[in-house]
């Protein structure tokens, strides 16, 4: 993620003032053409030609594709009402700021205009996957209501007010134009990205030569890589596992460019082995997660699909245990893989690092991702490259679903799990997830001892880094190392 000054903020907004008008002059040039015979500015046939395919490409790729994506999601089947009111519990439990709460998914709407009935709404879509009254039992409801009447310190007033909530599934996909020029900068970076891995003895497992097509840039390794995967949909890199006395590692990234800014991470994962006399390497399998990867590609596969996915790779290599590393929306993955039990007995130990799953119920991580308006230079990145890019808008609109992919403590207090935290996370409110998993005082958050914690590697533990936004730990080698440390003892400790 890149910094908050004011060269960084110089440097985003032209980036993306550049890549935006692309498509706009294109068309504009090519309409100008059209008309008038022959053309009052001289282009050369280079760029003439580039005019031309980002025009075809806007109105016959993205303009059909956006309409496509808009189409209604799929949700799943609501909870039977015990484990309904269990979730809410849990969620009442979780709510520290409950006035911030409402406002937050309410769009910053005054507290005046967030009634009785709007409430109603939001907890429609929240509990029970719908948008329609009549399908949900109203009784449940003003249980509901009570409860956070209760919370708020307050009755809500009745009627309907102004307010409207964000209801990630059932709001439009809301996404911008990617222009040629940029699948281009996407496709030198993931050449780049492939060269490094080829580098660090990591093999391509690709998919069936069919789906070659389906991925858009399109990968030359794909057509030539002699590794096959086991999974119908997914890709991967793996480097082979052959340490006797250690376990192998399951990585998943984050929302972003792929594989690129972790190659070095999982490079130096086995940086050492030989002088530190060990017996063999650590093997590797980073899943590659392409509808998150600014691609144009297919829908992001459902909670059981992917898991059975990932199970037959896992299955591939004979892996029956392992150590999982997830990054960010990675997290979300990792969630669905230990509610899933045939793979849960697999995982020895778990590193999340930026995870977006603790306190999903908080509007934080959907409110700063999808709908706050970016002010500083960070908040424009992640705005403009992550969160209206196609890929990324349709799957968290139509495929997220926060109630199976929210991770409570209790899910994993029998594993040994450290999280990573960084104090300047834009994203996540790093401050409430780390108390909660710390099982400190909301009160003081400010003050918490937990922030100096020590790793010791036997439960759960915190790191956290007080100057960090972001994916930023992966950015330099010091944070670095402290992550690779930490997954090398995990991979040691069977």
């Amino acid at each position: 993620m890149i910094g908050t000054s004011i060269w960084d903020y110089i440097f985003i907004r032209s980036c993306i003032f550049f890549l935006h008008w692309i498509a706009p002059l294109s068309i504009l040039y090519c309409l100008t053409i059209s008309l008038v015979h022959p053309s009052p500015i001289y282009v050369s046939w280079i760029l003439e030609a580039w005019a031309t395919f980002e025009t075809a490409f806007y109105f016959l790729v993205y303009l059909p594709r956006r309409f496509y994506l808009q189409a209604a999601a799929t949700h799943p089947t609501p909870a039977c009402g015990e484990r309904r009111r269990l979730l809410f519990q849990r969620c009442y439990e979780n709510i520290p700021d409950p006035e911030r709460y409402l406002s937050k998914w309410f769009l910053d709407a005054p507290a005046s205009e967030i009634k009785r009935e709007n409430v109603k709404d939001f907890f429609r879509w929240a509990f029970f996957n719908t948008g329609e009254s009549g399908l949900v039992d109203d009784e449940e409801l003003e249980e509901y209501i009570g409860e956070m009447e209760k919370l708020l310190g307050r009755k809500l007033e009745a009627g309907r007010g102004n307010a409207k909530c964000l209801r990630l599934t059932l709001d439009k996909v809301d996404m911008l134009h990617r222009s040629l020029m940029w699948y281009l900068c996407v496709f030198i970076v993931d050449t780049i990205a492939s060269g490094y891995m080829r580098y660090h003895s990591f093999n391509f497992h690709r998919t069936s030569l069919l789906q070659f097509l389906t991925i858009f840039p399109f990968r030359p390794l794909a057509l030539i890589s002699p590794h096959l995967s086991p999974a119908k949909t997914l890709t991967y890199w793996h480097r082979p596992h052959t340490s006797k006395t250690r376990l192998p590692i399951l990585f998943i990234h984050g929302i972003g460019i792929g594989l690129y800014p972790y190659v070095n991470f999982l490079a130096e994962l086995n940086v050492g082995d030989e002088t530190d006399g060990l017996d063999g390497e650590l093997g590797i399998i980073a899943v590659e997660i392409m509808p998150v990867s600014f691609r144009i590609t297919g829908e992001a596969l459902q909670k059981d699909e992917m898991c059975h996915e990932i199970h037959c790779i896992l299955k591939a290599h004979g892996w029956e245990k392992f150590v999982l590393v997830s990054h960010s929306y990675g997290s979300v993955i990792s969630t669905h893989l230990l509610q899933t039990p045939h793979i849960k007995q697999k995982v020895g130990a778990i590193l999340f690092v930026d995870p977006v799953s603790f306190l999903l119920h908080l509007p934080d991580v959907a409110y700063n991702f999808i709908r706050r308006k970016p002010i500083r230079a960070n908040e424009h990145q992640l705005y403009y490259f992550a969160s209206k890019d196609m890929g990324v808008s349709h799957t968290l609109s139509r495929r997220f679903f926060w109630s199976e992919n929210i991770l409570w403590k209790e899910d994993i207090q029998c594993q040994r799990v450290t999280v990573v935290l960084g104090g300047k996370d834009l994203i996540v409110d790093t401050e409430v997830v780390g108390t909660y998993l710390t099982g400190a005082d909301y009160g003081s958050r400010e003050t918490g001892s937990w922030k100096e914690g020590e790793w010791k590697g036997d439960e759960l533990d915190v790191l956290w880094f007080r100057e960090l936004d972001h994916a930023q730990v992966f950015d330099k080698k010091g944070t670095r190392g402290r992550l690779v440390d930490v997954v090398r003892r995990y991979c040691t400790q069977k």
